[in-house]
């Protein structure tokens, strides 16, 4: 009889170590494909689909021809020009933990852990609960990033075995949410306001996005949301960077265009939400 861990998969689409920004000290953070948003400044569109995709970087193919049969289940597939990869890979429990335990060394020097982000990682409550039980038996701080379009249940299983949940406000606008991300922001707000009423330390990241929630407006309401609830241990504003762009056309997508937003102007929002 095989253990669950053993039958229980995912599709990760890439495992990044020595983070610095996704959470404290030196971390894994471990990247789940699939995500129930379309965030049109999303720098990460290979997470959006949870099933692999094949790449394709156009400009740097000589034609050489190697990939001509390529299928996603070619996983361990390379190109010499890295022109073309398939993005996406299953992974069993064990699999996953085996990466992260490689650097428990680091984590416990720094102050770090592991980070399971996305796409959106609690799409895959299962398997993230399995994980984050295991980190925790062997003494590894958990974090777990999320935008929160999730039902409070799945917010429930992984709470015990959570240390930091890293957490994202769009905008507080509704309509301009729905038009920018796909859906409403009510249930968000929802679990965020249950979220900040737990123990469990909470950071909230919300992306400047120019034109979409960089106004002084949009921070009041957001310190607003935190003088009626609660306050996080941390917030961070993530200026909007254009990175992203090359993943669009390598997966034959469009990308809707934004401005960098301004340093000076970050800074201006900043101490609105700071001021708390």
């Amino acid at each position: 009889m095989k253990l669950r861990n053993e039958t229980m998969k995912t599709i990760i689409f890439d495992i990044e170590r020595n983070s610095f920004v996704d959470g404290p000290g030196i971390r894994t953070t471990v990247f789940f494909k699939g995500c129930n948003l379309r965030c049109k400044w999303c720098h990460n569109p290979e997470s959006q689909n949870p099933k692999k995709e094949i790449l394709f970087y156009n400009s740097k193919c000589t034609g050489c021809g190697r990939c001509r049969d390529l299928t996603v289940e070619d996983e361990n597939f390379f190109c010499f020009n890295d022109a073309k990869e398939v993005c996406g890979k299953e992974y069993i429990v064990d699999e996953v933990f085996a990466e992260v335990i490689k650097d428990k060394a680091f984590y416990e020097t720094s102050g770090g852990g592991v980070t399971f982000s996305g796409g959106e990682c609690m799409l895959q409550t299962d398997f993230l609960l399995e994980i984050l039980k295991k980190c925790k038996e062997n003494g590894i701080h958990t974090a777990v990033d999320t935008a929160g379009h999730i039902p409070w249940e799945s917010f429930d299983k992984i709470l015990p075995f959570t240390d930091l949940f890293l957490y994202d406000i769009k905008a507080m606008n509704e309509e301009i949410h729905k038009e920018y991300t796909g859906v409403t922001n009510t249930l968000i707000l929802e679990n965020l306001a249950k979220l900040l009423k737990t123990n469990v330390d909470v950071w909230v990241r919300i992306p400047v996005i120019p034109g979409i929630n960089d106004t002084e407006d949009e921070m009041q309401k957001i310190k607003s949301f935190f003088d009626i609830n609660s306050y996080p241990e941390k917030v961070e504003l993530l200026p909007y960077h254009a990175m992203g762009e090359h993943k669009y056309a390598s997966l034959g997508k469009s990308i809707e265009k934004f401005d960098v937003p301004d340093k000076g102007k970050i800074e201006k929002l900043k101490n609105i939400i700071v001021s708390y």
